[in-house]
């Protein structure tokens, strides 16, 4: 509330502080001339950090929402890692299984199958056994 007179806002101050803690109870700040400025801007600094307030209140929030976001990712990630950890043993054991099979077609391609038809002839390799 503005009391344009310097004297009155003195008078009230003076003599009836009840009414002025009634105006401070009930919101009202009473300001003379000389005080207006000051409180408007002590005003605007109180909404202000209000407003940062809140916006600190959303700001945490998104932290939050956005730290259970990176441990999922990270949990996800993991979960790809050890799915290419098993591609490159699945991998590994393919090169290893396709080696033996090469040697073994080596061997086979090396055995002359005519001899072994012939009879006299002795057999040479797997068969020799039988």
């Amino acid at each position: 509330m503005f009391l344009p007179s310097e004297a009155v806002y003195a008078e009230l101050h003076a003599n009836f502080p009840e009414i002025v803690r009634e105006g401070f109870a009930a919101k009202v700040w009473i300001v003379s001339p000389t005080t207006c400025m000051a409180t408007l801007n002590t005003m605007r600094a109180v909404l202000k950090d209000a407003r940062m307030r809140e916006q600190a209140g959303a700001i945490r929030k998104e932290l939050s929402l956005l730290y259970a976001d990176v441990e999922r990712l990270g949990a996800r990630v993991e979960n790809l890692d050890r799915h290419f950890g098993q591609a490159v043993r699945d991998v590994e054991e393919i090169k290893i299984s396709t080696e033996k099979a090469t040697k073994r077609a080596r061997r086979l391609d090396n055995f002359d199958f005519e001899e072994l038809g012939t009879p006299g002839t002795p057999l040479i390799g797997p068969q020799a056994a039988e």
